[in-house]
């Protein structure tokens, strides 16, 4: 036990964090284990946590991450999320009755055997966000849209006809029984690594043409800045302005819940942390490649901590009060028009 503890406080103090959030939460959360991920005599337990109404026709506010386990730092938000929900469960009457009305859910470490060994990767060599059965339109950019060349290479999709990883399919799974199944469900992927803008992206990241929902994601961003005028600086954009990629997880599960569940909405974000703004700050962060991903210096690490919980804030208040923002008739059209002169420069269609 003792060695156990030692080798998690060293390589993976994250699910120490988590292990204590639990225990202290206890009779607030409905925690599952999806996978273990063996390590060397270890297993490491990949959980998915509840809380929130029971109800099957509660709407579903989802964060996920650790899917890149050298990006710890996305893993990190979620825990200090969480560490705000339960300890303010201890108190606050009014968040009792705010959970009556929407249920959350949360995997904090997708993929913990690539944040024991700080790889991009799971302990395979294959990139969880290029293992998905999809295929991007066209060309993709060398190496960094998914390649099938070596896994000892970054961004290897695995073999083509392979099932999908362990940590893959588990998420796959846990979205859709758990966020699938809901009239309205969001989620939010939480990563670091690109530009010095932190970035709210939705799907698609397989091809340039805009997603089925674009007017609600349109009509999101809209609502987020007209609450919060002097929020942290979000830049909310379709990933495939950036650039395209095979194999994307969110890509594929959008796709599914559509053929699943058309009648119902699920919409895909993802947070990208911009950690070139890091490293621009502290140069000698590029002495550790773990240092790209990251931010090192503590004071920089907390402001992080603390900065995106507004934006978890109002997402959940959006997730539990969907009828209220989400357009429809002649408005949702219309946003959807201005949505994609906003975005891609011309016209729907």
């Amino acid at each position: 036990m003792e060695e156990r503890l030692y080798l998690l406080q060293r390589h993976l103090p994250e699910l120490l964090h988590l292990d204590s959030l639990i225990r202290l939460g206890e009779r607030h959360l409905r925690v599952s284990e999806v996978l273990r991920v063996p390590q060397g005599d270890l297993a490491l337990p990949v959980r998915v946590i509840e809380m929130g109404s029971r109800s099957p026709g509660t709407p579903v506010m989802g964060f996920f991450g650790g899917v890149h386990g050298v990006e710890r730092i996305g893993t990190q938000v979620i825990l200090s999320l969480l560490h705000s929900l339960i300890h303010r469960l201890q108190w606050d009457d009014h968040l009792h009755r705010r959970l009556e009305s929407v249920r959350l859910v949360f995997m904090p470490m997708v993929n913990p055997g690539g944040i024991w060994r700080r790889t991009r990767s799971n302990p395979n060599g294959v990139d969880l966000m290029r293992n998905a059965p999809v295929d991007a339109d066209g060309k993709v950019s060398f190496l960094v849209g998914g390649q099938r060349l070596s896994r000892h290479l970054p961004w290897y999709r695995g073999r083509a006809g392979d099932p999908m990883e362990a940590e893959a399919q588990a998420l796959v799974e846990v979205v859709r029984d758990k966020l699938m199944n809901a009239p309205v469900s969001l989620s939010l992927d939480c990563h670091s690594g690109f530009g010095r803008r932190d970035r709210i992206w939705c799907s698609y990241a397989r091809t340039h043409r805009p997603i089925a929902h674009l007017a609600e994601v349109y009509r999101l961003k809209q609502v987020l800045e007209s609450t919060y005028p002097h929020h942290h600086p979000y830049l909310i954009e379709p990933q495939s302005l950036n650039y395209t990629t095979h194999g994307d997880l969110w890509d594929y599960l959008y796709d599914d819940a559509r053929e699943r569940h058309p009648d119902r909405l699920f919409l895909p974000f993802t947070l990208e942390m911009g950690s070139w703004l890091w490293v621009r700050k502290n140069p000698r962060q590029m002495l550790d490649f773990f240092g790209y991903f990251n931010p090192i210096i503590g004071h920089r690490h907390h402001r992080v901590l603390r900065q995106h919980l507004p934006l978890f804030d109002v997402l959940m208040a959006l997730a539990g009060n969907a009828g209220n923002w989400l357009p429809t008739g002649e408005r949702r059209r219309a946003l959807a028009r201005d949505a994609v002169r906003h975005w891609f420069g011309g016209s729907e269609g």
